[in-house]
């Protein structure tokens, strides 16, 4: 008996790092990946927690974060599909680096280290991808610091927002974070970004819609931050 591998090359669509396999090979990949759903509020995994998977998440958002010993929680970034989690933990072996928390319900693809050292040691074009992908990391964790460093919290809160809202060129562009997640990424207190918040709502670039905040003009924000216009 034949068996089928189910029509799921679609899962890898738009991944970077499988972007240049052959089809049989992507096919493999997805045979022995584990799907995955998480609930909102899940954490997928943990500081210290054995590396012992990539996730590829297909939907829903994500928040990479890292937590100080008082127990205070510092948002790194936020991913959303096709972005792939953990993949330093899986190249050297150690344990995760940052814990990640589901934004709203996901599913994901799940692919065990052995798997993926395996896929990488005949495909070497993967280790390209991976390179390119934790250099995008350095480069964004370095950003971040010069934003600590040159920006007022205003400047951050603004800056956040544009990088959340992402390129969609739509008018109004609806972000699922509350105030209190905005402020761990913008590395302020809740009374402080709350502040930022109305002050961009008077100006009409945003409103807030319980646990969302509706953007509604990402120029202005972007001016704000100091970020050049496209």
């Amino acid at each position: 008996m034949e068996i089928r591998i189910p029509e799921a090359a679609d899962a890898l669509t738009g991944v970077d790092m499988f972007a240049g396999l052959e089809p049989e090979v992507r096919q493999r990949v997805i045979a022995a990946a584990v799907p995955r759903t998480f609930r909102k509020g899940q954490l997928l995994f943990v500081e210290n927690d054995p590396g012992e998977s990539l996730i590829v998440l297909k939907r829903g958002s994500v928040a990479v974060f890292r937590t100080s010993p008082t127990g205070e929680r510092a948002v790194l970034s936020v991913m959303r599909p096709p972005d792939v989690l953990g993949e330093v933990s899986l190249l050297d072996g150690a344990a995760r680096s940052l814990s990640a928390e589901a934004l709203e319900d996901c599913t994901a693809l799940a692919l065990s280290r052995g798997a993926f050292m395996e896929l990488v040691h005949s495909n070497p074009r993967i280790l390209d991808a991976v390179m390119r992908s934790l250099g995008a990391l350095i480069r964004r964790l370095t950003e971040q610091n010069a934003d600590h460093v040159f920006l007022d919290l205003p400047g951050r809160v603004a800056k956040t927002l544009v990088r959340l809202a992402g390129e969609s060129q739509a008018p109004m562009i609806t972000i699922e974070l509350n105030q209190s997640q905005l402020a761990e990424m913008a590395g302020g207190s809740r009374q402080s970004v709350n502040q930022a918040i109305g002050s961009f709502a008077s100006r009409g670039w945003l409103r807030t819609e319980g646990r969302r905040i509706v953007v509604m003009d990402v120029p202005a924000l972007r001016r704000r931050a100091g970020m050049q216009d496209r």
